[in-house]
C-alpha cells in the first residue's frame, strides 16, 4: 500500500456554536474554504480539532459532516488514544464512515516504551489492514518521543503509510527522510518548518495554517516541493508572522480566533481551553492584514 498522502493537508479546527455544540453550517464553510484553496487532503479530529473534547456522537457528525463536503479531496480522521483497543475501535469507525485513512497519535499520558510504540501501532494496522494509517508524533502533547529508528520498524506493515513529524528536531526529521522506504510519506507537521522539513526530505505537511489561508499554503507547499527555493523562501517569509501568531497561545486557541476574523466560524472552544485574548486577536488580525497586502501586491510570490 502507497502513500495517497503528499503536498498540502489541513489539521481542520472544528467549529462551535455559542450555545456549545458543533456548528455543522460553519465546519461546511471552512471545508469549502480550504478545498477551495486548494488542500490535497484534509486532516478531521485531530488536536487541532479538539477531538479530546468530543463525545462519539460529536465524532461521527464531524466525519460525516466533513466526507459530505470534501468532495474528491482525501479525508483522514485522528483516532489516537492512550488505549489501543480504543484507537482501533475509533479507526474502524472512521473507515465505515468513509475515511480515507486514519491519523494516529502516540499514546499520550501512558509514556510507553519505544517497544510498546511498535506493539501498539502494529497491532492497530493489523486490525484495520484496509486502512490507510498515518503515524503522528508529537512529543510535546503526548510526553513521548517516537524515535527515528522505531518509525523504521514500523514501515515493515504495509498499510503505515505515512508519519506527521512534529517533534520540531530537523535533525530527527533529516533521519526519518534519509530512511524512508519507497512509497512512504513524511509528513511536516509544523507550518514554520515546512520548507526546511521538505528540503531535508519531507513530501508534504499537514498544516493549521491552511485553515486561515489555504491558498497560500498551497503555493508554499508545492514552491518547496518543486525545489523552487527563492519563491518558497519569499512565501515563508510572507507567512512567517502569521505561523507565529498562530502559536502564541496553545492550539487552537489563535486558529479560532483567525477563523472568526474571516468570519467562517465563531472563536469558541470547550474547557480547560478559553477564546483568545486581545492581545491575540490584534496579533492574528495584524499578520493576516499583513499576507493580505502581500498577496495583493504580488509580493508573496515574488
Amino acid at each position: 500500500m502507497n502513500s495517497p498522502f503528499r503536498g498540502l493537508g489541513v489539521a481542520l479546527a472544528t467549529p462551535f456554536a455559542a450555545a456549545g455544540h458543533v456548528d455543522t453550517n460553519a465546519l461546511v464553510r471552512l471545508v469549502r474554504h480550504v478545498t477551495g484553496g486548494g488542500a490535497d487532503f484534509l486532516v478531521a479530529l485531530g488536536s487541532t480539532g479538539e477531538a479530546a473534547t468530543l463525545d462519539e456522537s460529536e465524532r461521527d457528525l464531524v466525519v460525516a459532516t466533513v466526507r459530505e463536503n470534501a468532495g474528491p479531496t482525501p479525508v483522514v480522521v485522528g483516532a489516537g488514544s492512550s488505549s489501543t483497543a480504543q484507537a482501533i475501535a475509533w479507526c474502524k469507525r472512521a473507515r465505515s464512515l468513509g475515511a480515507h485513512g486514519s491519523l494516529v497519535v502516540v499514546p499520550p499520558y501512558v509514556k510507553p516504551s519505544q517497544s510498546g510504540l511498535v506493539a501498539h501501532f502494529r497491532a492497530i494496522a493489523e486490525a484495520t489492514p484496509d486502512l490507510p494509517l498515518v503515524l503522528y508524533n508529537v512529543p510535546s502533547r503526548t510526553g513521548t518521543n517516537m524515535l527515528p529508528a522505531t518509525v523504521q520498524q514500523l514501515w515493515s506493515s504495509p498499510n503505515i503509510v505515512a508519519i506527521k513529524e512534529s517533534s520540531g528536531d530537523l535533525q530527527q526529521i533529516a533521519r526519518i527522510a534519509a530512511d524512508l522506504p519507497p512509497g512512504r510519506t513524511l509528513l511536516a507537521g509544523d507550518d514554520a518548518l515546512a520548507l526546511p522539513s521538505i528540503a531535508v526530505g519531507a513530501d508534504g505537511l499537514i498544516s493549521v495554517a491552511g485553515n486561515v489561508v489555504p491558498a497560500v499554503m498551497r503555493d508554499l507547499v508545492a514552491a518547496a516541493r518543486a525545489g523552487a527555493i527563492l519563491k518558497a523562501r519569499r512565501l515563508h517569509t510572507t507567512l512567517l508572522p502569521l505561523f507565529e501568531a498562530l502559536f502564541v497561545e496553545p492550539n487552537p486557541i489563535p486558529v479560532k480566533a483567525a477563523l472568526a476574523w474571516l468570519r467562517i466560524a465563531e472563536p469558541m472552544l470547550r474547557l480547560p481551553l478559553q477564546t483568545a485574548s486581545l492581545i491575540t486577536h490584534e496579533r492574528l488580525a495584524n499578520a493576516l492584514r499583513a499576507v493580505n497586502t502581500a498577496i495583493e501586491q504580488g509580493t508573496a510570490n515574488g
